[in-house]
């Protein structure tokens, strides 16, 4: 089931999301932001939204301002950073019951929710986990250019989900990135796959396969994230 949400958006038209409810009543919830190239009605993001519903994770997804009014060059990262707020305010305004939010995304949408996380005046309850599907590091063939100064900010738990040969940063080069981060970092490394975790036909495995690792592992970890945190939260109540 797939229903979209209006999001309210300064003084322009609203931002279209689109929520994946869960089959069944859970308390989790997945935020999740498309990449630099392409918005959230593309494969890759809407297979992925559907993916989770499917193992149980209501999840959404939305369009920053430059992809929805059709615009190619993304848009600066402040008006992307207050794009992600406005979307967590409205999920949290709207979302029933109540969920544990893990956010994230697909390369510079991920990088973003990063940022916002990180971001030590803007603290954000209620969300236990961020999950980054290729961490864009630097550009493809610039190592130089390191998109790393805001992790040792960034305390939230973390999955960072990378292919091996991905461009925008090897596993080498991620982790060494995020070992300035204080928070704990979980990995999957998809072997051979690239930044969109495609892998060449040698790989000896099909690409289904391998996205349905990525799903399952992804899934997997939100649900136990969601579940730790209300977990806690109710050892907690008096």
């Amino acid at each position: 089931m797939c229903e979209e949400l209006m999001v309210p958006w300064r003084d322009e038209s609203p931002l279209v999301a689109r929520q994946f409810s869960a089959d069944v009543t859970a308390s989790s919830c997945l935020v999740l932001a498309h990449g630099a190239g392409a918005g959230q009605r593309s494969p890759f993001m809407s297979g992925f939204a559907e993916a989770m519903r499917s193992r149980g994770v209501t999840t959404v997804t939305f369009d920053f301002p430059y992809m929805q009014q059709g615009r190619r060059v993304p848009d600066r990262a402040p008006v992307l950073e207050r794009a992600w707020r406005a979307v967590l305010a409205h999920v949290r305004s709207t979302l029933a019951p109540p969920a544990r939010l893990v956010i994230g995304g697909k390369s510079m949408g991920g990088r973003m929710a990063s940022h916002v996380l990180g971001d030590a005046a803007d603290r954000l309850e209620g969300i236990v986990g961020l999950v980054l599907l290729g961490y864009p590091l630097h550009p493809p063939g610039q190592p130089d250019r390191l998109r790393d100064a805001h992790l040792p900010a960034l305390e939230t738990p973390t999955l960072v989900v990378q292919g091996e040969h991905d461009t925008f940063g090897t596993e080498d080069e991620v982790r060494r990135a995020f070992a300035k981060a204080p928070a704990p970092v979980a990995w999957l490394i998809v072997p051979g796959g690239d930044h969109s975790f495609k892998v060449p036909r040698s790989a000896g495995t099909s690409q289904a396969d391998v996205l349905r690792g990525v799903h399952d592992t992804v899934a997997t970890w939100v649900l136990a994230r969601t579940a730790s945190a209300t977990t806690m939260g109710e050892h907690q109540r008096p």
